[in-house]
C-alpha cells in the first residue's frame, strides 16, 4: 500500500485525507439517522398514556424533548395542547425542521466529498502529465521519470473515481432518509395528537359559525313543530 502511495505521488495526500474524512462521516451518519433512534418504536404510545394519567408538566416535556427528534416534536405539540390544531400544527412543524437541520448535519461535507474528489483526481493528473512533459529533453527522455508521471496520472484518477462513487451514493441514501424521516414525524402528529385530550373540544377548533346556524335551525325546527301542534289542536277542538 505504501508502494502504491509513493508511486501516485504526493497529490494522492489530499485524496488520502479525503477518503479518511469520507469515511467517518459515512459511519457517523449511519449510526445518528438510525430509525429506532430517531422514532423509537413505543414512544408515542408511552406520551399518551403518561398524558393521560398526570397530564402534561414542564418536567415531562423537558425529559421528553432529550429522548429522541420524534419526543422533541411530540413534547412541542403537546406545550401547545390547549391551543387550536393550526397552532399545533405549526409547533409542530417548526420542532420538525429543528430536527431535519440536525439529521442533516455533515451531508453537506459529504456532498462536497462526492464533487471534488474527482477534482482532486483531475490535479493529480494534470501534475503527472506535468512530470511527463519535464521527463522530455532534446537530448532524449527519462524513461524511469515518465514512468512515475504515468503512475501518478492514472493512480489519482482511480482514487478520485474511487473515493467520488461510494460517497455519493451515501450521500444520496442519507438524504432521501432524512426526507423520509422528517416527514413521517412531522405531517401526521397534528391530527394524531388530537386524540390524547380528556376535551377534543380544546384541541379541535370549531369553524366560525357552524354551531350558531345549526342552533338556529334547531330552534326553528322546534317552533314549527310546536305551532304545526298547536294548530292540529284547535283543528280538533272545532270539529
Amino acid at each position: 500500500m505504501f508502494a502504491i502511495l509513493q508511486a501516485a505521488g504526493w497529490p494522492i495526500w489530499f485524496l488520502l485525507a479525503t477518503s479518511i474524512i469520507a469515511v467517518a462521516l459515512i459511519i457517523e451518519r449511519s449510526i445518528s439517522l438510525r430509525t429506532a433512534k430517531i422514532i423509537p418504536p413505543r414512544l408515542f404510545d408511552q406520551v399518551v398514556d403518561v398524558y393521560r394519567r398526570q397530564g402534561v408538566s414542564d418536567e415531562v416535556l423537558e425529559r421528553l424533548a432529550r429522548d429522541s427528534p420524534l419526543g422533541a416534536v411530540l413534547a412541542a405539540g403537546l406545550r401547545n395542547h390547549k391551543s387550536s390544531r393550526y397552532v399545533m400544527k405549526e409547533a409542530i412543524e417548526e420542532a420538525g425542521r429543528a430536527v431535519a437541520h440536525e439529521m442533516e448535519r455533515f451531508l453537506t461535507t459529504l456532498g462536497t466529498i462526492a464533487t471534488a474528489a474527482p477534482l482532486l483526481g483531475l490535479f493529480g493528473t494534470v501534475i503527472g502529465m506535468i512530470e511527463i512533459f519535464g521527463s522530455q529533453s532534446p537530448t532524449g527522455g527519462n524513461p524511469q521519470q515518465l514512468a512515475h508521471g504515468i503512475s501518478i496520472a492514472l493512480y489519482n484518477t482511480a482514487f478520485g473515481i474511487a473515493i467520488s462513487i461510494p460517497s455519493l451514493i451515501f450521500y444520496r441514501h442519507f438524504k432521501n432518509k432524512e426526507e423520509i424521516i422528517t416527514a413521517a414525524i412531522t405531517y401526521p402528529f397534528p391530527s394524531a395528537l388530537r386524540q390524547v385530550g380528556p376535551r377534543r373540544a380544546c384541541l379541535i377548533p370549531e369553524r366560525s359559525g357552524v354551531a350558531p346556524l345549526r342552533s338556529h335551525a334547531a330552534a326553528r325546527s322546534r317552533q314549527a313543530g310546536t305551532s304545526f301542534g298547536s294548530q292540529a289542536m284547535t283543528g280538533r277542538q272545532r270539529i
